[in-house]
Formats: structure tokens, C-alpha cells, sequence
């Protein structure tokens, strides 16, 4: 026993020391201990190496401490993807860390960096010198992390930067032009014609335009870069139209109004209260919000001290009807001394009925305006046919895309702003549409409103006065129509945006606008085949690219009669003289309610209630510089077509006299292209098919061409 207990004493003893010597070295391999000897030693190398290192990277070490404290904490924090999604970031604090690093450089040191400067050797090499090279540098490195960091920011100060650089020239040569000096040698403004950019073309062109001076169209382009097609044509700057003047309402007068209109409901035993106002440029949508019926029974009860009292106490409550609110407009108007109300129940979207009453301040709504707005824009990014129609009562913009409409019908009394809805269609047209995008048949019997835009190179013939030339005009809209469709089934295309799609800017069919400002004496002259032309362009001239805007004075059923108003499913209705005129043009009443002077019912196509409107406004200066500015660019002459040719020859037999002065021009280009066709020849030297038929045919007697293929394409 003895001798085992011996035995096992020194195997103790050395576990004893093994299991020491493990827990010894455990304690050296901990975490916490490695830090500590690596502190440790870090420590001992900055206290050997601190001279060197501070002669070489100067007090940049501090800005090497902090970058480097910064990745510890990302990769203890494992954030490695903020690198990734702030990369501009990182790389912006590294240029802006050198720019310090090289500002350093420029302030001699002290002590152990006597021999160096604060940023050290390094500094001095980022730098290169202490001179204005050096300033370069620096300003380089901090512009270039700023622009980093922020980038929107930056571009958008360069972009302010250049503009006004580019108008302080503009306008530095404006003068120069004003004074009479001669700025030949300066280059012209990019897209501006040669005839534009002349004064003696300028006074010419007034000459003969018209007896007023105009300004010239360069004085418009001050604010905006000039915008050519690819055409060769250049758009109209927004400038070129007058800035919007506002009108801004007493707001105690709106509260005070607001109050009658409760007062008054509440003398009639009606409840409600009005929760909302909507300020627009002509009347305030005052939004009334029903209250409650409520009904009562008188209950008696005994008290304590033996009295009975008697209390009303609540049965049952039920909504205001909106019968009884809309039944009171007259009482309404009464009280609100206004010449009319419109109250529109309920208003779509909201549960509240609209009482609309015209602003003691009445306000214009310019054309400008509503075509700066997002809401147009974004019609006018997909469509080239959008037009500006006004502002509602809230103030919000209302726009619209022609396309879709596709036609539209106008009706109203005579002032009440008809014919300036018309002239706001066509300019906003004409600022955003070349010749080769749009063009413009016009029919104007009174003869005093669409004659203005004689001239313009978007029309296909001048302004039509005579009541028998408009029904010819009708007749070859109807066959260019049937000419399109032809062309479309050759090109495999099912309108007229598959037909453009792959096609050069030469070769691309425009949209055709037919504006009628009276219907009602073309219905007088020819009224079967008004009436039939005008359908049958409704039904099937969508897909053509032909558009019909139409307006009339007297929505009468014998004017406005049942196919054409199903075939016009967009409408808008000035103030008329009466209920049954409005049911003819809205099939509903509130238009004989209307105040006159721009303010309008909009009825679309999606839409089951029309819209009150205030109407854009056109003024005849704006016009007047409008005509002038496309009416100076000269560079594209503008072929005109000739509506007697369909009448009188329409089997487009030639007719015998003199040759077509066109005839040299269609020889020279059989002589330039090896195939042309009747449809080539309409493209290039704008005129109608017979007159391209008639050409071709003539070609043919002169041996240019073999055969009068025409579809096909030259």
C-alpha cells in the first residue's frame, strides 16, 4: 500500500505542473492579451520611430490615425457595403484628406520637423513647391472632392454658371444691335436664319407683313437656347409669349363668404358647413359638407324634490339631403349678391358639394402659364399634339392631348371666348410643332379671326373665307384621308405613328388640323355634305393623323346635330343663351350659367361630368410675334395645295394649258433618284396626289421614268 502511494506522488506532481504550464500559456493566447502585447508593441515602435516618421508625414499622421480608426470600426462592424454605395463618398474624403494634407506643407515646422514642414515630406510631394503651382493643386484636389461628395449639387451650379455666361453674351450683342453697331464679325446664334439675323430682312418682312414694327425674334431668345428640328426648322422660345400677371384675392373676403353661405343654408333649416375653399383664377369652389336631420321627443321626468321637468332627447339623425342644398342656388346667389352660382353635387372624388361663385377680382389665365406646368409636360413628352385648356376652380392646370380626344367641338355664345380658345389650340400648337410635325387647314367664314395666321408655313393653302372653297377643302381632306390609309396598307402600318416609326425626318408624314370657326354658315351653304364629310372624317381620320376643331355660335340641333355630336366625344361649351342650347352641346344643363369671358365646361371623353374651366388667353401681340417668327424662316420654301384639283379633275387626268410649274422640279429629282413614285413626289414637293399624279404622268411622256408605281417608295 505504501509503495503505490509512493508511486503516485510525483505522477501528481507533474500533472500538476502540466495542467500549470497550459493554463499559463491559455492566458497568453487570449484575445485580451494579444491586444495588449500588439498595443504593446505599437507603442515601443512609435516611441523608437516617432522622429522619422514625423519628418516624413509631418502632422499627417493625424489624418492617418483617423482613416485608419475608420476601417477598424468597418471591419469590426463588418459595414464593408457602405464602400460599395457610397463610393463617390470615400473618394471624395480622400481627395479633400490630401488637400489638407497639402495645406500642411505650406507652414514651416518646428522642433524635430525644423528640416520639413507641418505636412512633412509627404505634403511637400503633394504640393511640389510652396508656390502658386502648389495653390493649384490644392484648389484642384478640394474642387475635385466637393464635386464627390455632391455631385447634383455641383452640376447644378455649373449649369447656373454657363447660363448666365451665355445670356450675359446674348445680351451684350442685343445692345451692340440696338446701338447700330455691326456685329457681322461675332457668329450668329446657332439655328437663327440668315434672314432673321438680317435687319434690312427684318424690315422687309415687317413691311409687307404688316404696317407695326415688331421686335425681332432675337430679343425673344434672350433667356432660352434656340431649338432646331431635324428639319432644319426652329422652335419658338416660351419667351416669345408674355409673362403671367397674378391675381391675388383678399383672403377675409373668402372667409366672409364662407360664412354667408352657412348663415343662409342655416336660415333655409339646413345644415352644413363649409369645409373647404378652392381659389381659382374666376370663381372659388366654396366645399359645403351636409350636416344632420336630427329629430327629438320631449321626455318628462320627475325630480327629486317632487317637480317634473321636462328635456328634449335625441331619436334618430339623418344626412342632409343634397336635394335640398342644390334647390337653394337662387336664394344663394341672393344672399351672396353674385349674378350666378353653379353648384356642381357632389364633387368627384370628395364628399362635399362644389358651390361655385365667381371671385369679386376676375382673373386671366395666361397661355404661358399653363404650359410651364408639370401637368403639361408630361402630356407633351409623349404626345406632339398637346394642347393648354386652362386652370380649374382649385387654380390646378388642365391640359390635353389631341390624339386621344381625337376631335373636339367648341360652342358658345358670340364674346363669351370661343374664338380665343381656338387661337390658344393653334399657338400652343405652333410652339411646340414644325411644318413637317403639323399642319393647318383653316376655315374661317366670318373672315376677321383665323385670317391673322395667313402666312404661317404650317398651313397647306391660306386662311379659307369662302363658304364654297371650305366644302372643296372638306372633299380633299376626305381624299388625302383615303390616300393615307393606301399608303398605310403598302408600308404595312396601321396609323400614322407605325407609319413614321422607321422613317427619316424627310419622308415622315405630318398631322393634319382642320379648324372650322364657324360650322354653323358652312351647315347653311351645303348641309348634307357638311354633315357627311365632317362624320366621316370623325370616324376614320384617327388613324390618319387628321384632326378636326370645330366651333360654333348657335349649338342649335339643326347645327350641332345628333351624328355629328356622337362623333365628337370631346366637348367644350362657353356660356349660352339658354337650357336647351346647353343640352344640346353637353346633354345636360350649366353652361347657361357660365360668366363669359374664357370661363367653360370641359367635357372628356372618360369623363361622365364636365369640368369648369377658366379658358387660356391669347392676346394679338403674342399672335402677331408668333406668325412673325415662323413667317422670317425662309430657309425651307413651304409647298401650298390647290382644293379646286380634287373637284375638277378627280380621276387626275392632266389637265391641258400651260405645263405645271413644278415640272422642272420633278425632272431634276427622276435625274437625282433612280425609282420615285406619285407619293415620293407629294413628300418632297408638298403638294396633293392628283398634282403628284398628274406629274408623274408626265414624267412618263417624257421618257424619265418607265412606270408610275404609287407606293412605291423613291
Amino acid at each position: 500500500m505504501s509503495k503505490a502511494r509512493s508511486r503516485s506522488r510525483p505522477k501528481r506532481k507533474a500533472d500538476e505542473s502540466r495542467s500549470a504550464r497550459k493554463g499559463f500559456l491559455g492566458f497568453i493566447a487570449s484575445p485580451v492579451v494579444r491586444r495588449l502585447l500588439l498595443i504593446v508593441v505599437i507603442v515601443v515602435l512609435l516611441y523608437v520611430l516617432w522622429a522619422g516618421m514625423l519628418r516624413l508625414f509631418g502632422y499627417g499622421l493625424i489624418i492617418m490615425a483617423i482613416a485608419l480608426g475608420w476601417l477598424i470600426w468597418m471591419a469590426w462592424q463588418r459595414q464593408f457595403s457602405l464602400v460599395k454605395q457610397r463610393w463617390n463618398w470615400v473618394l471624395g474624403g480622400v481627395s479633400l484628406a490630401l488637400a489638407v494634407w497639402g495645406i500642411l506643407s505650406f507652414f514651416p515646422g518646428e522642433g524635430v520637423l525644423r528640416q520639413a514642414t507641418l505636412g512633412g515630406r509627404v505634403g511637400q510631394s503633394i504640393t511640389g513647391a510652396p508656390d502658386a503651382m502648389g495653390g493649384l493643386r490644392v484648389t484642384g484636389l478640394v474642387l475635385l472632392g466637393v464635386a464627390l461628395v455632391i455631385p447634383r449639387e455641383v452640376w447644378s451650379a455649373v449649369r447656373k454658371l454657363w447660363g448666365a455666361a451665355g445670356n450675359g453674351w446674348r445680351h451684350l450683342i442685343t445692345g451692340f444691335r440696338r446701338r447700330g453697331v455691326s456685329v457681322s464679325r461675332l457668329a450668329p446664334a446657332e439655328g437663327v436664319p440668315p434672314e432673321a439675323t438680317s435687319p434690312d430682312a427684318e424690315a422687309i418682312s415687317a413691311t409687307e407683313a404688316k404696317p407695326a414694327v415688331l421686335p425681332s425674334p432675337l430679343v425673344w431668345q434672350s433667356q432660352h437656347e434656340p431649338v432646331l428640328t431635324a428639319g432644319g426648322w426652329q422652335l419658338p422660345p416660351i419667351d416669345i409669349l408674355d409673362k403671367p400677371v397674378e391675381v391675388k384675392l383678399d383672403k377675409d373676403d373668402i372667409d366672409q363668404r364662407a360664412r354667408l353661405i352657412e348663415e343662409a343654408l342655416a336660415s333655409y333649416g339646413v345644415e352644413a358647413k363649409v369645409v373647404q375653399a378652392n381659389i381659382g383664377p374666376a370663381v372659388t369652389q366654396f366645399g359645403v359638407e351636409p350636416g344632420w336631420d336630427k329629430k327629438y321627443k320631449e321626455v318628462r321626468e320627475r325630480g327629486r324634490d317632487g317637480s317634473y321637468e321636462t328635456r328634449l332627447e335625441e331619436v334618430s339623425r339623418t344626412r342632409v339631403r343634397v336635394e335640398r342644398i342644390t334647390s337653394l342656388s337662387n336664394d344663394l346667389s341672393l344672399a351672396l349678391a353674385a349674378p350666378s352660382i353653379r353648384i356642381e353635387a357632389p364633387v368627384p372624388g370628395a364628399s362635399v358639394v362644389g358651390i361655385e361663385v365667381p371671385n369679386s377680382v376676375f382673373g386671366s389665365v395666361s397661355l404661358r402659364s399653363v404650359i410651364e406646368t408639370a401637368a403639361f409636360q408630361k402630356i407633351k413628352a409623349r404626345s406632339k399634339l398637346a394642347i393648354a385648356l386652362g386652370k380649374g376652380a382649385g387654380g390646378e392646370a388642365t391640359a390635353a392631348d389631341l390624339t386621344r380626344m381625337p376631335h373636339l367641338l367648341v360652342a358658345g355664345a358670340t364674346g363669351s371666348g370661343k374664338t380665343v380658345c381656338l387661337n390658344s389650340v393653334i399657338c400652343c400648337l405652333l410652339l411646340h410643332n414644325s411644318p413637317d410635325d403639323v399642319q393647318f387647314i383653316m376655315i374661317d367664314p366670318k373672315r376677321v379671326e383665323l385670317v391673322t395666321f395667313n402666312g404661317l408655313p404650317h398651313l397647306l393653302a391660306p386662311v379659307v373665307v369662302d363658304t364654297d372653297r371650305a366644302v372643296k377643302a372638306l372633299r380633299w381632306l376626305t381624299y388625302e384621308m383615303d390616300n393615307r390609309y393606301r399608303q398605310f396598307a403598302q408600308a404595312g402600318a396601321r396609323n400614322i405613328e407605325g407609319y413614321n416609326k422607321d422613317r427619316s425626318p424627310g419622308e415622315q408624314l405630318p398631322y393634319l388640323v382642320l379648324i372650322i370657326d364657324e360650322l354653323a354658315d358652312l351647315m347653311l351653304v351645303a348641309a348634307d355634305e357638311v354633315e357627311h364629310t365632317l362624320c366621316r372624317l370623325a370616324q376614320l381620320a384617327r388613324a390618319t393623323g387628321i384632326h378636326l376643331v370645330v366651333a360654333t355660335q348657335r349649338p342649335s340641333v339643326d347645327v350641332v346635330t345628333g351624328l355629328i355630336k356622337a362623333n365628337f366625344p370631346t366637348r367644350v361649351s362657353f356660356a349660352v343663351t339658354s337650357q336647351v342650347d346647353s343640352r344640346t352641346i353637353l346633354d345636360m344643363v350649366g353652361a347657361e350659367k357660365l360668366l363669359g369671358r374664357g370661363d367653360m365646361l370641359y367635357m372628356p371623353t372618360e369623363a361622365s361630368k364636365p369640368k369648369r374651366l377658366q379658358g387660356t388667353l391669347v392676346v394679338d401681340a403674342e399672335i402677331d410675334r408668333l406668325v412673325y417668327f415662323w413667317g422670317n424662316q425662309r430657309q425651307i420654301e413651304v409647298r401650298t395645295v390647290d382644293f379646286d384639283e380634287v373637284c375638277e379633275h378627280p380621276s387626275g387626268a392632266q389637265i391641258a394649258g400651260r405645263p405645271d410649274p413644278l415640272l422642272e422640279d420633278a425632272k431634276r429629282l427622276a435625274q437625282e433618284h433612280k425609282h420615285i413614285s406619285a407619293s415620293f413626289l407629294q413628300r418632297r414637293l408638298r403638294i396633293g396626289y392628283p398634282r403628284a399624279a398628274r406629274l408623274m404622268e408626265s414624267l412618263e411622256q417624257a421618257g424619265l421614268v418607265e412606270t408610275a408605281q404609287p407606293g412605291r417608295q423613291g
